[in-house]
């Protein structure tokens, strides 16, 4: 895992997978073999995967505080917000993500898939402080990164398990029930895994 070589950036495709696909709008799990505790438990969500490295933001991990707080704290309306902030990662905590079906385009605002985008402008924080932004979203602070075959090393070595992302469970799950849904999704029994799981 890196801390500084992939920058978030416009979607740009054709990346390596295993077997040359990109991962974007994939669930990466963190398996009992990722070597990086601080991913311990954690889903990401990865928005970008392409020749150079691969971006995505944990989601469900919350912060000790609060969108609301945020709000506040960046001077805008939406107080009274009582939903939770994510920690994306530890690249970039003070950054600010959000992830939300596409509707209309903020100011940053780049193509994940034909379900979601993701934006890092102020104004689509400031539309939702207003009760104006989209009606399904999830908002990240901070992100995680791979350089170049970083995330292919990763993968071969079992560290992350991998599935298509799933727009109900990062939207409308309770993020304490997302880990055992992204599992029931993969068909995975977190009890019975070993170190022969890979793709799922």
């Amino acid at each position: 895992m890196s801390d500084s070589t992939r920058q978030p950036g416009n979607k740009t495709g054709g990346a390596p997978g295993e077997r040359g696909e990109s991962l974007a709008n994939h669930f990466l799990v963190a398996s009992p073999w990722l070597a990086d505790r601080r991913f311990h438990g954690s889903i990401v969500y990865l928005c970008d995967h392409s020749k150079d490295g691969a971006f995505g933001v944990m989601i469900n991990q919350p912060l000790d505080v609060s969108l609301g707080e945020i709000l506040e704290q960046l001077d805008m309306d939406g107080g009274h917000l009582e939903i939770p902030v994510f920690g994306g990662g530890p690249v970039q905590q003070e950054r600010g993500f959000v992830l939300h079906p596409p509707a209309r385009t903020w100011q940053h605002t780049s193509q994940v898939s034909d379900q979601v985008d993701v934006t890092t402008s102020r104004d689509v924080l400031e539309a939702i402080g207003r009760d104006e932004g989209p009606e399904r979203f999830l908002v990240a602070l901070g992100y995680s990164g791979w350089g170049d075959g970083q995330l292919e090393e990763e993968l071969s070595g079992n560290a992350w398990l991998t599935c298509e992302a799933d727009t109900a469970i990062l939207f409308d799950t309770p993020w304490q029930e997302r880990y055992d849904a992204v599992l029931r999704l993969m068909g995975v029994d977190v009890s019975q895994l070993d170190q022969s799981v890979g793709h799922a």
